[in-house]
């Protein structure tokens, strides 16, 4: 790669543009992990029972905000791309579209999911003891869902017009709050009454309601939401399809790749031996692993914000440049951090367990996931380029086949009929990175994969009837 070329990638979006968007996005990753790791925290200084009650409501929170995910999915590409091509109104429209949608759907989820608590904890096989307190925190969760979807989608709303301060200021905030009322409400400090369970739940309730009502200020101080945002029923059925197009393949993948990942811990748990050893090493260093990753997130939605931009503005090279330089930046960077890392396996292992067969483990598993790094980096900014260009099909198919089809069963004959060990699994998720890469890559130089853009598919093509709600969905 000539040095003529690469400066011709980054004079259409300079590094300084890329770092600008990836490290706020990063803090706020960090602060989520915070509030995740303090409430477990605070949890166990009281009791384990609470601890194991806080973790199984997270996942079932996590499930539940799937369908908010592909939303904002959705969101990303028809509001980066309204405003790429100068269509304020067409975002604002979006904007109050994708806000009311997600609002309906999480009043939708927490009703159901208040009528079938207790068949959902059952069917889950959570103990019987445990089941009152972990039924408190699901009903907490389900309270707070409207605002944690407001607080998700309008973040991807921020970002997709390259507002990323306000979202950081958000999740700081909520950060603060959460992290006060536990140890304050919870374990007294501060001067606060312990309030024990209460003081922790009701705490997380408070913290995502008063950052999912500055999420709405702020998203109409930056005229994204503004009176009457809420577009006429007529623009609504004629924008829905574009945001389905987008979120439905999202959707999919999400649960997909959740799915697949759950019969790899079956895979492990299924081992004739150390099995146990085995997944407790492979949750520990999925947890290192998520710190190497966090900045390749912010990569990837930066991907979405500045190739939506660029597609809605009508510029495919451009897009094409952008998506190129930012996977360049995200790998050669997050490659030297794993390397970084390499001669830190051991201790970062120790950190996490004092039981050595399970530090092996975290060891193993670490040494096939940081090579892999450049492969897993590459293609989740792919993805986020995909997410941009609203060509989610292909993300859909890449990722889940490559799950399904490659590290599955692979997986399962290197770690069963093979080594008979859990690096059977370490490799087949190297080899399945590494192919999943590779097809994106394939798809980003073969396919045009620009064509899903809404500027391509309405901007260009207008409708015969130049209607005022063809007008401004255009």
């Amino acid at each position: 790669m000539s040095p003529q070329f690469i400066q011709s990638l980054f004079s259409t979006v300079p590094l300084k543009s890329i770092w600008g968007l990836v490290w706020p996005q990063t803090v706020m990753m960090l602060c989520t992990m915070v509030i995740g790791l303090t409430d477990i925290w605070t949890a166990g200084r009281i009791h384990a029972d609470i601890q194991a009650a806080i973790g199984l409501s997270s996942q079932l929170q996590a499930f539940l905000m799937v369908l908010g995910i592909a939303l904002g999915s959705g969101a990303m590409a028809a509001v980066s791309q309204s405003l790429g091509a100068g269509r304020r109104t067409r975002g604002q429209r979006y904007t109050g579209l994708v806000i009311s949608v997600a609002v309906c759907l999480a009043l939708m989820l927490a009703l159901i999911g208040y009528a079938a608590r207790n068949d959902i904890l059952a069917l889950l096989q959570v103990p019987v003891t445990l089941r009152p307190l972990t039924a408190y925190f699901f009903t907490l969760v389900l309270l707070a869902l409207p605002a944690q979807y407001v607080m998700g989608v309008g973040s991807t709303l921020f970002r997709a017009a390259r507002n990323v301060i306000m979202p950081l200021v958000v999740v700081m905030v909520a950060t603060v709050i959460n992290i006060v009322g536990d140890l304050g409400f919870g374990l007294g400090c501060f001067g606060f009454p312990r309030m024990g369970v209460a003081g922790i739940a009701w705490s997380t309730v408070v913290a995502v309601y008063a950052s999912g009502a500055l999420t709405l200020l702020f998203l109409r101080r930056c005229r994204l939401f503004v009176p009457g945002v809420v577009p006429p029923p007529r623009w609504m059925r004629r924008a829905a399809p574009y945001l389905l197009k987008v979120a439905l393949p999202a959707v999919l993948t999400s649960f997909l790749w959740h799915s697949g990942y759950l019969l790899l811990f079956v895979i492990m748990g299924s081992l004739p031996e150390n099995s146990v050893t085995a997944l407790a090493g492979m949750t520990a260093g999925m947890r290192v692993e998520s710190i190497l990753f966090m900045p390749a997130m912010a990569f990837n939605v930066t991907a979405s914000i500045l190739v939506g931009n660029a597609l809605g503005a009508g510029d495919k090279a451009a897009a094409r440049r952008i998506g190129l330089a930012t996977a360049g930046t995200g790998v050669a960077l997050m490659s030297a951090v794993g390397l970084g890392m390499w001669p830190w396996m051991p201790e970062l292992a120790a950190a996490f367990s004092p039981d050595m067969g399970v530090q092996a483990q975290i060891v193993a598993y670490l040494t096939y996931n940081i090579l892999s790094t450049p492969f897993t980096v590459g293609s989740m900014i792919l993805n986020g380029v995909m997410t941009g260009a609203g060509a989610t099909m292909y993300t859909l198919v890449v990722n889940t086949s490559c799950i399904w089809l490659v590290r599955l069963p692979l997986g399962w004959f290197l770690a069963h009929q093979v080594w008979g060990e859990a690096r059977g699994v370490y490799a087949a998720m190297l080899v399945s990175m590494t192919v999943q890469a590779c097809t994106m890559l394939w798809v980003f130089f073969h396919r045009d994969w620009a064509r899903h853009a809404m500027r391509a598919a309405v901007l260009h093509h207008p409708p015969a009837s130049h209607t005022e709600v063809s007008r401004e969905h255009a």
